[in-house]
């Protein structure tokens, strides 16, 4: 029994040591923490019933039912996100402690980047984020994916080509919250001439209140002098009575609005490099179920 303990102790600790980067695999294939939560402890089940000693690596056997089991989930979750109600938006992570959940690298995990691997087929998306967030190479990606080493190459590429030809050149984390900064300071005063000065020609604002949040428009709001009017519109019934506070969430810096010490919306922006960098996206979280794991540490 003891030995038998000893075992179980051992493979726990091997597992907790590759944990993080499993979870950052499924959380951007799924785009939700319980969804990603819920896969690696599949994989956790899973490997203690299997043979271990048939296994030679163990991180690149763990990584690979992750990343097939996180293929099969994105199916599943694709079907249910076809009846939600408004724009779907990933749940915001908090990425204080580790930056990169996981990663190599901390790519596909900025909420922009993370909306358009939505549009990717399953097995792209897992090429992408086993590529850019994990710098995998293409034969291991292959074996992942059960795929020649040439078709690996091809879904990297492909995945690629689809993020690049929806998003320009970002601008770095620093200019990014000063972009956050102004737009805050505008919209809670709801200065029209100020918030449309900071947009982007073709900036698109997102409000993701899943149908639980009669505040959240349940339609992209496109184009400068329109998003302008829209935040606008409703600064002084939004941001009345409301506290904000700084949070690091998905790499990026973000704000959690409350109100009466309750999650009202988690808030970020993308900026877009140009001659003079310009808000090209709006991101707004209004669902509640989305917000409880990035508003726990606020709203102690």
């Amino acid at each position: 029994m003891a030995t038998a303990d000893g075992d179980l102790v051992t493979v726990a600790g091997d597992f907790a040591r590759v944990r993080p980067r499993l979870f950052g695999i499924a959380y951007r294939m799924l785009g939700g923490i319980a969804d990603a939560e819920d896969v690696v402890q599949d994989v956790w089940v899973r490997w203690q019933a299997h043979d271990r000693a048939s296994v030679r690596d163990a991180t690149g056997f763990l990584v690979t039912m992750t990343t097939r089991l996180a293929i099969n989930a994105t199916q599943t979750a694709r079907a249910r996100r076809e009846t939600y109600v408004g724009p779907w938006l990933p749940e915001p992570v908090d990425t204080a402690a580790d930056p990169a959940l996981g990663a190599e690298r901390g790519e596909a995990l900025e909420t922009a980047v993370l909306v358009l691997l939505e549009t990717l087929s399953p097995t792209e998306r897992a090429a992408f984020v086993l590529r850019e967030a994990f710098d995998y190479p293409y034969e291991r990606i292959a074996e992942v994916l059960r795929v020649s080493g040439p078709n690996a190459r091809k879904l990297v590429s492909r995945a690629r080509r689809a993020v690049t030809a929806q998003r320009r050149a970002s601008v770095d984390a620093a200019r990014q919250r000063r972009l956050l900064a102004a737009f805050l300071a505008a919209a809670r005063r709801g200065d029209f001439d100020e918030l449309e000065s900071l947009f982007a020609e073709d900036v698109a604002s997102y409000s993701d209140g899943g149908g639980a949040v009669r505040g959240a428009s349940r339609i992209p709001v496109f184009g400068r002098t329109r998003v302008a009017k829209y935040v606008a519109a409703f600064a002084s019934r939004f941001w009345a009575g409301t506290e904000v506070d700084w949070v690091d969430a998905n790499g990026r810096s973000s704000v959690l609005v409350t109100r009466d010490g309750a999650a009202a919306a988690w808030l970020t922006v993308s900026g877009t490099e140009d001659r003079i960098d310009r808000i090209d996206r709006i991101y707004w979280v209004m669902n509640p179920a989305k917000m409880e794991r990035i508003a726990a540490p606020a709203c102690r």
